[in-house]
């Protein structure tokens, strides 16, 4: 039986990949009145959604994902959380739009970024008559606001790496990689690739261990959108996780796009950032040290 959403509209969609992310969505969109169902990855998600009509899907399932829709008259969907591996040929599930771009989803499974392979999703979703929105539309609280979020402000040297890091962070972006970098002393130091922020953060904590990287200086975390990014999916986000690798690996604070980037649990965020005695910043693309807040 198909229910209706919010005034009779379809209903709205969550695609939940894993981190908290999908369960502030959802519970956003409920209380705007919405009756969301959710579509759990198989191997991804991993919250409890037995609160909530839900089906569960493997990534590659396009199929199945047509005939959830149509079950519950779902006109609009979010893609939330994160998904840590591509699907093999023998789990993608075709659909006759599927089928018809088969040698150009092929090159871009194989060997697009994660931003071309999420445009990619998005318009085979999109052919199906379902609407993309970004996860900021349903929970627009959680976007980062300009400034400091917490009592710690950036020192003029941490300004500096923050203006180091948005660079290499720009640049890894435009190549379609990845949407953070630490720099430290003025010098970038890491970039992130496919292991994710809070891995990349660890590997700067065993080059600061081992004396690669200076301990008199600490640096700084930076996290932007990727300039040719679709900012339905996939926006850069950090939880109370990023605050606690962050102090581990000797940063004196986190930088993230105002606007562009999502604050999971803000209130726990700041709480941990200020008991660590580390900042927690959004900060406007583009412009210079001085200028940033």
């Amino acid at each position: 039986m198909v229910s209706a959403g919010q005034d009779g509209k379809g209903r709205l969609a969550i695609i939940a990949g894993s981190g908290f992310l999908p369960a502030y969505v959802a519970e956003a969109a409920r209380q705007a009145g919405e009756n969301p169902v959710i579509i759990a990855l198989t191997n991804e998600a991993d919250r409890d959604w037995s609160a909530f009509d839900h089906a569960n899907l493997g990534v590659g399932n396009f199929a199945g994902l047509e005939i959830t829709f149509r079950r519950y008259g779902v006109d609009r969907v979010v893609m939330s959380g994160g998904v840590a591996r591509r699907p093999p040929w023998r789990e993608v599930h075709p659909t006759w739009r599927v089928i018809k771009e088969l040698p150009s989803t092929i090159r871009t499974l194989l060997s697009g970024g994660d931003n071309a392979v999420l445009q990619m999703v998005i318009r085979l979703i999109e052919a199906g008559g379902v609407r993309v929105v970004g996860a900021h539309e349903i929970a627009p609280d959680l976007l980062a606001t300009t400034g400091p979020l917490g009592r710690h402000a950036p020192s003029q040297e941490d300004l500096r790496d923050i203006a180091q890091g948005a660079k290499a962070a720009d640049a890894l972006g435009l190549l379609d990689v990845g949407q953070g970098a630490v720099s430290v002393g003025g010098r970038v130091v890491a970039l992130e690739g496919a292991e994710g922020t809070d891995k990349m953060i660890e590997r700067v904590a065993g080059l600061r261990a081992e004396g690669r990287i200076s301990t008199r200086r600490r640096g700084v975390l930076v996290k932007l959108c990727k300039p040719q990014q679709d900012v339905r999916a996939d926006l850069p986000s950090i939880g109370v996780s990023t605050v606690l690798n962050a102090k581990k690996a000797g940063l004196a604070g986190v930088a993230v796009e105002a606007g562009r980037a999502l604050v999971l649990d803000r209130e726990a965020v700041v709480a941990a950032a200020d008991e660590a005695g580390i900042f927690v910043c959004g900060i406007d693309r583009g412009l210079s040290a001085e200028g940033f807040m």
